[in-house]
């Protein structure tokens, strides 16, 4: 139990110490989790979870019952942790109110490449900018299965001129991970 784990070890007490970035992902699940059950530490519920999900990769799209199927986890710990992974979502996504420019393919990648690689399906994406090759809205135009994206040219253009941009970059992922592809227009 953690009771019997000294208090400077206890994951709470070492965030304090030394910093979160210093934990490990079992130490800061064990500090979302709050508690373990009567059986089992929360350090050994927390090392349960995460090789349920195989880390954190499956666990970033976990649903509330795979979560409340698993022993010592109720609706509760399973609503923290939701909450818990989408505040990292939007963080991660997070763009402050400046607009992004575009400079070069790569800047278009970058800005797409975070969210693009986690998917599971091909997700065909467009970037509308104004004359100042600033993002003016993006918005995902379809999409596909595992393996293609089918999309009719009308659609990205229709949106194109609801925006009156100046240019479009359009973008697809490949759920492998392996590579994000982009033509600009």
């Amino acid at each position: 139990m953690i009771r019997d784990v000294p208090k400077a070890e206890r994951p709470r007490e070492r965030l304090l110490s030394d910093g979160a970035h210093n934990l490990s992902n079992q130490e800061l699940l064990a500090i979302l989790l709050g508690s373990g059950t009567k059986q089992e530490s929360v350090m050994s519920l927390a090392n349960r979870v995460l090789i349920h999900f195989e880390g954190l990769k499956l666990l970033r799209e976990a649903a509330i019952e795979e979560l409340t199927a698993i022993k010592g986890i109720g609706q509760a710990k399973g609503v923290i942790i939701l909450a818990a992974i989408e505040l990292g979502k939007r963080m991660n996504h997070y763009r402050p109110n400046e607009r992004y420019v575009i400079r070069s393919p790569e800047d278009g990648a970058d800005y797409l490449m975070e969210e693009l690689r986690t998917l599971n399906q091909e997700h065909f994406v467009a970037l509308f900018l104004n004359t100042k090759n600033q993002i003016i809205h993006r918005q995902t135009i379809f999409i596909g299965s595992l393996n293609a994206s089918i999309v009719h040219p009308r659609e990205v253009f229709r949106e194109a001129v609801k925006r009156s941009a100046a240019s479009i970059i359009v973008a697809h992922n490949h759920p492998s991970g392996v590579r994000l592809d982009s033509v600009s227009i």
